[in-house]
Formats: structure tokens, sequence, C-alpha cells
């Protein structure tokens, strides 16, 4: 089988394609116990005075205390060897209004859309296993019809939709703060500059619209940040971070960007020093800083992991694939091969050899550190590329190793013992591994 790099040994270490910028912005080094309790404070009277009522109850009944109950659940579930997420991405439709670079969703070829019947099996399945949690994404999930119908169907749900920001019109706002369980979480990739260099020309000004029609409206949102090797420092600075919290933004989402699309646009890649000070910068962005910082990488000791390998989370394409994640559009199983997906999550040789797979070779993302490895699995295990352009296998196999967020014997803790409890006992994006 013709690869494009060779990585045959299991231990071996991923290669270095993304040089280390030139200079990055110092770090604090002074704490303050006051400051970071006061910041806790400033938080909290941020959600009290800035949330609707509605808002601010089903955020915390049906994310905090569900998501905890759902978490025990999980790790029940572990102790017994049984596969199940607590939380699910759902790709509701390919279709999307932006032609972002890097994007791995194949938007011009066939339109596929969910059907209502698989989304109400998904959430149905998961109400069965204590899963009330759900982020809704495409292509643009706004495009979908019918969107806020689900959401109002499973009212004791609490979802979160990933949107371009370029849907908020009046109506859909009003519609938005009735529901109250949705939280909407708007993709924007640094200032107007470096953002719509990425996504396209208009479309900070028309997303900043958006946010302040949420903001005036009491509904919880947040931001979704991709760092890359080109907005790292900008995305990561606390002007970015405050112009948020006074849009009214109760949370920010980092990700670090993965070229695994057509065009890969490997210039937005991270190298190994970025990432050492992206987590670093993290931590203190979490101290100083009124709004939740998430990210998807470390748990509270500082280890990487990968949410497909603990089995926190998988992803269903439009098409109703069950895929590894949504950077990945593989898959042997659909959401339509049982009614219950627990036997077909639970009993799956795909998504358990993934385990597998992840297990023997790092803690980190296996997409940037072993991708011929990976592709190699997933061709063997009869995985089918749903991604519709056809090409998602030599893609994978085209990327050159690099470091992922596994950056063995230099773990970084989290040092804030706030964040310590959410990592532990929250969920997903917090961590949720002890």
């Amino acid at each position: 089988m013709a690869h494009v790099t060779e990585s045959t040994s299991v231990s071996a270490a991923p290669g270095l394609s993304a040089p280390a910028p030139a200079a990055l912005p110092p770090l604090e080094t002074k704490r303050s116990f006051v400051r970071e309790h006061l910041n806790l404070a400033k938080m909290g009277w941020r959600a009290a005075t800035e949330l609707s009522f509605k808002a601010l109850w089903k955020a915390g009944y049906l994310y905090g205390w569900k998501g905890f109950k759902a978490i025990r659940a999980y790790k029940k579930r572990l102790k017994k060897d049984e596969l199940y997420p607590p939380f699910m991405f759902i790709a509701l439709t390919n279709t999307c209004n932006l032609r972002c670079h890097g994007c791995w969703v194949e938007k011009e070829g066939t339109a596929h859309y969910l059907t209502p019947e698989d989304l109400d099996r998904i959430i149905v399945s998961g109400k069965r296993r204590n899963a009330y949690y759900y982020t809704l994404l495409g292509g643009e999930p706004f495009m979908y019809k019918g969107l806020l119908d689900i959401v109002a169907r499973h009212r004791d749900c609490y979802f979160q939709v990933i949107t371009n920001g370029m849907f908020f019109n009046e109506q859909t706002v009003a519609r938005l703060r009735e529901l109250g369980n949705v939280t909407p979480l708007i993709s924007l990739d640094g200032y107007q500059g470096q953002n719509d260099l990425r996504r396209g020309e208009g479309v900070w000004e028309a997303a900043q619209k958006g946010l302040a029609r949420l903001k005036q409206a009491g509904i919880m949102f947040g931001v979704a940040t991709t760092a890359t090797g080109k907005n790292m420092t900008e995305v990561m600075s606390d002007d970015y971070v405050r112009h948020f919290i006074q849009a009214g933004a109760q949370y920010i989402w980092y990700y670090v960007y993965r070229p695994m699309s057509p065009e890969p646009h490997f210039e937005y890649c991270v190298g190994k020093e970025q990432l050492l000070w992206f987590r670093r910068r993290l931590l203190e962005l979490r101290r100083t800083q009124p709004i939740f910082v998430i990210d998807t990488y470390w748990t509270a000791t500082g280890e990487a992991f990968c949410p497909a390998a603990t089995g926190l989370g998988f992803h269903i394409g439009p098409q109703g694939s069950i895929e590894i994640c949504p950077a990945l559009s593989f898959a042997r199983e659909t959401v339509r091969d049982a009614e219950d997906l627990y036997p077909v999550i639970n009993e799956s040789p795909f998504l358990r050899g993934f385990q597998q797979f992840v297990k023997e070779r790092t803690k980190g993302c296996v997409i940037l550190e072993y991708p011929q490895q990976l592709h190699d699995f997933i061709k063997d295990a009869g995985a089918r590329d749903y991604s519709g352009r056809g090409t998602a296998f030599a893609e994978l196999n085209g990327i050159t190793p690099r470091h992922s967020q596994h950056l063995a014997g230099e773990e970084i803790p989290e040092d804030f013992w706030f964040y310590r409890i959410l990592k532990s006992q929250v969920f997903f994006g917090m961590g949720a591994i002890s």
C-alpha cells in the first residue's frame, strides 16, 4: 500500500513539520489569590445579570446537573466495559453558506440532511443512557429546516449549536429565548482581518450583529475559536477575550487546527512550542478573565486525551453514519442499523478498534501524529468514506505527521481548583476524566 510518508513503528515519534514561531508573548509569572477568586465572582455576576432566568435555569439544570449525571452513568459503563458516550456531535447537514479555508465538510456535491426520524432515534437512545447533551453542527445547522422544532420536541435536553453566526435575525433570536435549552456557539477565528481571511469577507461584521441580538435577549452563547499558526497570539490575547466578554459571550471554546480537507492549508498548522505556549496561556486566561475558557484536549492533570478514544463522544454524519469524530468522515455503522443505538455503538468493532489503535500509540490526536497508520486501520476495518467527495482516504494519507496535544514529559496540569473540579466532574469539553 503506497504512503506519502512512512510511519511503521508504533512508538515512532511524530515529525515536526510546523516550525516554531520566532517569538511568543511572555506569560505572567505572578499569581494573585484575590484576583483569581474575584474573577470567579465576576463570572457568576455576569451570568446572573446578563442571562434571562430561563437561560440560566436551563443551563444549570440541563447542562450542569444532567451533565454531572451523564458522566456518572458513563463512568459506570466504563467499569462494565460498555461503550456509549455521554455526549454526541450530530451533523444535521453538509450544506453551508460559507467556504472557509481548511473546512473538512464537503459542500459542493450532493446536499445531505439527517432525517427528523434519525435525529429523534439518536436523542431517544441517548436519554435511555442519561445522555441529554447534544452538539448540532453542519455545514451550517441553521440551514436545516425545522432545527428549532427538534429542540422544542426535546425540551428535557440541552443543545449546543455550532454556527457561523449569520442567521440570528430577530425571529430566530426570539425563538431561542423562548426555548431556553439552546446555547449557540459562534465560530470566529480572530479579529476581522484574520477571521475574514479564512471565513470570507463580511463574516465578522455580520456575526457581531448576531452576537448583539443574542446578548440583548439574554441568551447563553459562546464563541468557538480555532487557534492556528497564523492567529495564535491574536486569539489568545486578553483584548480578544475581553472583546467577547463585552459582546456577551459566557464561554470561549478553543480548538487547534487539524489539516483534514481537500485543501488542507498546512500553513495553519501549529508547532510544538506553540502548543506548549497555548496550554500555559489557557491556564492563565482561566485565572484572569471572567469567562469560561474551554478546551477539548487536556485532563485536570494535563494529560492529553481524545474524546473518541475515551468513549466520551462520537460524531453522526448527515447521512446517519456513526463516525469517530467530525474530522474523520469514515464509518461502518449507521443510526439506521437498529432502533436503539446502544448495541450498534457498543458492539462496533470499528469504534472499539479505534480505541485500541489510539491506546497503543498516543494520548493525543492520531490524525496529526499517525495519519498513515490511521489510514491503514480505517481501510482494514472496512469503513466507508462518507465525506461526499470520495477523497478522504487520500487526504488522510497525505498528512505529514506532526505534534498533537500529547506532550509526553511536558504535561502541564490545571493550576486552579475551580477548573480541576470541572475537568473531573462535568464532561467532554471540560475533560470529565479522572
